[in-house]
């Protein structure tokens, strides 16, 4: 699932041969036609969910151990050494990869498609400037197929990444994928590898992303142009980016003098309580920095609270925030938050009408 390991061995048949081996991925696509021969531009993309992110850390074992104790989270599936937890009731899920001369962070985020096809989605990519190469390099997609030694299908798992304007790296793929094995990636462990317990806390799905990125209104337009994706609240200056018919989103920062990455991930806990999740977390060995601005190490926690200049709350919208063993940075908020105003952060407006933003 990450790109770096993708030393799948070579196969009799090529790429394409392998796609169009697959009925339901060779429907309708029209294979190989130049955007410049396009009537116009396909449909956008139907994103229905976020569906998982790749951490690269610097001791695989032992954040899996961390990760599956803070939220009992099950392995329901390995790719090769990279270890995939499942996320709620599935399929989202976070994998756990890397070694200790990775960097550790956020190496790329999913998001899982309607009815996916990977030549409708690589002739989108490519009507937007997006075309394929060796890596999924900024406007660059790849296409790789996972085989079995990486716990793929038989005949391969295909997946498909690009690089937005930035870089940044998101992976495509069906809404059914889970990580597995199967034409799909939908077919995990039914029974989980793990005896895992409860966990102190239950996280029950992936809330948002907040990027990065140095031009906040070119971002914006690929992703919407690729995806349809509308905006119904701001934080200020900050538009939330609704994705599928949810509560979460995408938030794309202006930050033309930073290095444009995925900032953070956050997750929708059940029962958000600022002070109980404080005493979870300083009991589990974290740090508590109270309301600050942010953490300058690993395992700290600390809390925001976003006003009305920012879309949130007269007194504020608690916004909660901790870093894991190698520093990655990850927020906790209620599972009806959905990054608008109110004490929860769960009012927010529609398309038509959005609200929190600065006038």
């Amino acid at each position: 699932m990450t790109d770096t390991e993708n030393n799948n061995k070579k196969t009799n048949r090529s790429r394409r041969a392998f796609l169009n081996s697959i009925a339901t991925l060779t429907a309708g696509s029209g294979i190989g036609l130049p955007a410049a021969l396009a009537v116009q531009k396909s449909p956008p993309m139907q994103v229905d969910a976020i569906n998982h992110m790749t951490l690269a850390v610097s001791d695989p074992a032992a954040s899996v151990t961390w990760y599956q104790r803070l939220f009992g989270l099950p392995i329901v599936a390995r790719q090769g050494p990279t270890v995939v937890l499942r996320v709620g009731a599935g399929p989202q899920f976070i994998a756990i990869g890397g070694d200790a001369s990775d960097n550790p962070r956020i190496t790329h985020y999913c998001l899982g498609v309607k009815n996916f096809n990977y030549d409708n989605a690589l002739r989108i990519l490519a009507e937007n400037g997006i075309n394929e190469a060796n890596t999924p390099a900024a406007m660059h997609s790849r296409l790789r197929v996972r085989g079995q030694q990486l716990g793929g299908a038989i005949n391969g798992t295909p997946e498909l990444y690009f690089g937005d304007p930035d870089g940044i790296v998101v992976q495509l793929q069906d809404a059914s994928y889970c990580g597995g094995a199967g034409s799909k990636g939908e077919t995990c462990s039914s029974i989980e590898e793990s005896d895992v317990t409860k966990g102190l806390l239950s996280i029950q799905e992936f809330n948002h992303f907040t990027l990065f990125v140095s031009d906040q209104v070119r971002s914006i337009q690929l992703y919407q142009s690729l995806f349809n994706l509308p905006i119904d609240t701001y934080q200020g200056a900050l538009p939330v980016l609704r994705v599928g018919s949810g509560k979460q989103f995408l938030a794309l920062s202006n930050q033309p003098t930073r290095e444009s990455q995925i900032h953070h991930a956050s997750l929708a806990v059940e029962d958000f309580d600022v002070d109980r999740i404080f005493s979870v977390l300083e009991n589990y060995g974290l740090t508590i920095l109270g309301e600050a601005s942010g953490a300058n190490e690993p395992l700290q926690a600390y809390v925001t609270m976003r006003g009305p200049n920012r879309g949130g709350a007269i007194g504020g919208t608690p916004e909660l925030y901790f870093t894991d063993p190698d520093g990655i940075l990850l927020q906790l908020q209620d599972l009806s938050y959905c990054g608008g105003n109110g004490v929860l952060g769960n009012e927010c407006g529609t398309a038509e009408a959005p609200t929190g933003r600065n006038r």
